[in-house]
């Protein structure tokens, strides 16, 4: 199989109707290191991309001025994904670098990453790179409370960008922030109109990108640290809340890795996001791991801890679960190491 960190990387902008995906996207464009892209959009979104943007178009095919390519999805995504795939291996197209996917306002976007990870063509040429969920300052917390595709949306995030904060004011931007945090706890959280818009820290930087994990781990940390340890259960959102759990001393690898396929094969459409720096007992740097509901990025090895906190942690965005089972059953996973079948009379029921 190819190896993971050369799959082409694809990112995904999600948003709730008007929150500002598509000016978003349009920006990034702009950049001179994004010409070697290519982006997907739904035709049946609420806001096409400007106009000026594009150069000239053939079918479903549009040729960006700055020379991105972007193509409408007029089927499903697998075929969309391969069909451009075909293009480009046949010359019909520029041999894009990275994939953007704009998803419809409504849209879940938690098939599409699922699609990326698990299709059995795609996961030989893609790989899920960074989600950016953006969320309008001003209409945001309505939208969380009231809309539960806004708040699939903030919760598989990988990027929190908040637009329009010029519009808000102060109050309303740290209220919306703390439903954010709730939501998330491991995103980093961006304000689009606090300068400069840096396209590095939206797009690049994944766990797969070699110069951007040690960001990655940094952001991550940043979040729980800004969250605090304790359980949100007071205020879920549609049944959405993120925890993190911390355990001492080394893990055993083969433990948890049957484990969490226990409690992914069972609970899986209730785990929307799970990441972790896990301290595996033989290896001397920290394993990172990354999934989305059933299915787990392969493993990845950091070239060392990002602290001096050699403890193993794992971020957890559930819906309609609660927190204490999730952490019983690891705990509990963890005395019961010597058999198989001990382990397995520990798992979730």
């Amino acid at each position: 199989m190819t190896a993971y960190d050369t799959l082409i990387p694809v990112n995904v902008v999600t948003g709730f109707l008007g929150s500002g995906k598509t000016t978003l996207l349009s920006q990034l464009l702009k950049s001179p290191d994004l010409q070697d892209s290519a982006v997907l959009i739904n035709e049946f979104g609420e806001v096409g991309l400007d106009h000026h943007l594009i150069e000239h178009a053939q079918e479903s095919t549009l040729l960006m001025e700055n020379g991105c390519l972007c193509c409408a999805i007029r089927g499903d995504l697998q075929g969309a994904l391969q069909e451009l795939f075909s293009q480009r291996e046949r010359g019909e197209i520029p041999a894009f670098r990275r994939l953007v996917i704009e998803t419809s306002g409504l849209a879940d976007p938690t098939p599409i990453a699922y699609t990326i990870l698990a299709d059995p063509i795609l996961q030989h040429h893609f790989r899920l790179g960074n989600v950016i969920g953006v969320v309008d300052a001003v209409n945001g917390a309505a939208q969380l409370e009231h809309h539960p595709e806004s708040v699939k949306q903030a919760a598989i995030a990988d990027r929190l960008a908040i637009s329009k904060s010029a519009m808000a004011d102060d109050r309303e931007i740290a209220a919306l922030r703390a439903s954010l945090r709730r939501l998330n706890t491991a995103a980093p959280i961006v304000d689009l109109d606090a300068g400069r818009l840096d396209w590095d820290t939206l797009l690049t930087g994944d766990l797969y990108d070699q110069s951007g994990k040690q960001r990655e781990i940094a952001g991550w940390m940043a979040g729980v640290a800004e969250t605090g340890s304790s359980p949100h259960n007071h205020d879920h959102s549609h049944g959405v809340t993120s925890f993190c759990l911390w355990f001492e001393g080394p893990m055993d690898w083969t433990a948890f890795g049957i484990w969490m396929s226990m409690l992914l094969n069972r609970h899986g459409d209730r785990i929307l996001r799970i990441k972790g720096l896990l301290n595996v007992a033989g290896v001397a740097d920290p394993v990172l791991i990354n999934g989305v509901q059933h299915i787990v990025h392969p493993p990845t090895h950091m070239t060392d801890w990002p602290d001096d906190d050699r403890r193993s942690r794992i971020v957890f965005i559930i819906q309609h679960m609660d927190q204490a089972r999730i952490e019983a059953s690891l705990t509990a996973f963890r005395r019961l190491t010597d058999t198989t079948e001990c382990a397995a009379d520990a798992a979730m029921g």
